[in-house]
């Protein structure tokens, strides 16, 4: 990206394009902004997977416990010579149970909060994002101008500006924004890119 940006400068320079300058000068800033949403995006996914594989073995627990305290209740009430002090004794274990299967879900919540929280970032990096494909089809715009406007006089006439749409991906062909009576047609950017030198 860097060399990138600094042969761009420097045809520039030689063509004098101020607008391209101001948007090639603004590149270097995209870049560290992409960065930037890399590791807010990274940094939330290691958060959400620390707090997922905490919650999980605490979950299989729970799970454990329950299926336990529901066979022994299912033997409890088999037994037809259950005393007081059974059924005394396996309220006290259903009473645990349901205090602990509490606490579980305030942990859970917090956890689930914590997962949300960890999502935050991403009203932020649409907003970089955004700001980056603005600077991307600007700098589209100008060279496409800039192609044009040093081209020779046939090829610039062939060629029709128009401003970029959000472009739908084929898996066989890529199209731009066309209406009928202004589509280049491949053989327009063929003969401008030929007259180039490209």
């Amino acid at each position: 990206m860097g060399a990138i940006t600094r042969e761009m400068h420097e045809a520039l320079t030689v063509l004098g394009n101020n607008n391209l300058q101001k948007i090639v000068q603004e590149i270097p800033n995209a870049r560290d902004r992409l960065a930037y949403v890399g590791k807010m995006t990274e940094d939330a996914a290691n958060k959400v997977l620390t707090l997922v594989e905490k919650a999980k073995p605490e979950c299989n627990d729970l799970q454990t416990r329950g299926s336990q305290l529901g066979e022994s209740l299912t033997r409890l009430a088999a037994n037809p010579d259950m005393k007081v002090e059974m059924a005394r004794g396996m309220m006290l274990t259903c009473g645990k149970f349901a205090q602990s299967t509490a606490n579980f879900a305030e942990q859970q919540s917090e956890i689930l909060s914590d997962i949300m929280m960890a999502q935050d970032f991403q009203d932020l990096s649409g907003q970089v994002i955004q700001k980056v494909i603005d600077i991307i089809t600007r700098t589209e715009l100008q060279l496409v101008q800039l192609l044009v406007d040093s081209s020779p006089e046939h090829a610039a006439a062939a060629v029709v500006q128009e401003v970029l749409e959000p472009a739908t991906v084929d898996t066989h062909v890529l199209t731009g924004p066309q209406t009928a009576d202004k589509a280049l047609q491949q053989s327009d950017v063929d003969d401008l890119l030929a007259s180039l030198g490209f």
